[in-house]
């Protein structure tokens, strides 16, 4: 993320942003790029707008021209009401809102977003993905990093999966679950003691897909319900069952594991 930011340079191979080499023509790109990073940055010390204005300045922009954008801003992320109030009392989710805002004072080509909406509740949340998805609508070229895989499953066209530092998978959502998972997942847990009998009963009807954790089986399988009839008429009773389509989470712990490794 900071090589594309073009605050670090390139470790290894080639990298090219809007055309132009990041080493030599960096100030330039850094103009037509916004970023919002991991942690908000924002100056408590100013008003939400007056922290639109003074970042519009780094751009050298013409007051009048940030002045305008910025009561474009407020409105876009709803925040025109607070335009006079300090940053300091604003919740984690309007903080949030207003680093978007600020990254887009410059009307960039590509806004780089680290982690957008980690630790935010799901309100806040999904507000923030409905201004991300107007900016992709307007022709913003979005590029973030999230945990979140309904997040990169709500946001992304393309996306790459991570694993110890190398790209493990990349593709479109939708590709990626069609390549690595099944179309449904059935999920069953059993009262304590009985989980391992059940494994052992349900290998013997040839699951495409089994994973077994602590609490629950999971089963990967093209029709769930017509799985879980199978496990009825074998005489296996879980204590609850639910049959879902399968998501990138289910992906992503395919190709990496369930097991922290530090």
């Amino acid at each position: 993320m900071r090589m594309l930011g073009c605050v670090s340079p390139p470790t290894f191979g080639d990298l090219t942003i809007l055309g132009a080499d990041p080493v030599r023509d960096g100030p330039a790109i850094r103009s037509r790029l916004g970023v919002v990073p991991q942690e908000d940055t924002l100056d408590n010390e100013l008003t939400v707008r007056e922290n639109l204005l003074v970042y519009g300045r780094y751009f050298g922009l013409p007051r009048k021209l940030i002045n305008e954008r910025t009561d474009q801003l407020l409105d876009f992320v709803q925040l025109t009401e607070r335009g006079r109030d300090q940053v300091d009392p604003l919740s984690g989710g309007m903080k949030r809102r207003l680093t978007i805002a600020r990254s887009l004072i410059n009307d960039p080509d590509i806004l780089i977003l680290d982690e957008p909406t980690t630790g935010l509740d799901p309100q806040a949340r999904h507000i923030v993905w409905d201004r991300l998805f107007s900016l992709k609508q307007r022709g913003v070229t979005l590029i973030l990093t999230t945990h979140y895989m309904d997040e990169a499953e709500q946001l992304c066209d393309r996306l790459v999966v991570m694993d110890h530092g190398t790209i493990a998978a990349e593709g479109a959502p939708r590709e990626l679950i069609a390549r690595y998972s099944t179309p449904e997942v059935l999920e069953m847990r059993f009262a304590p003691g009985t989980q391992e009998n059940a494994v052992e009963k349900i290998k013997d009807l040839s699951p495409e897909r089994m994973e077994v954790t602590a609490d629950r089986i999971l089963l990967y399988a093209a029709d769930g319900d017509e799985f879980l009839a199978r496990v009825h008429e074998a005489g296996i009773e879980p204590l609850t069952e639910l049959v879902r389509r399968s998501t990138l989470e289910d992906v992503f712990l395919h190709l990496t594991g369930r097991t922290l490794i530090d």
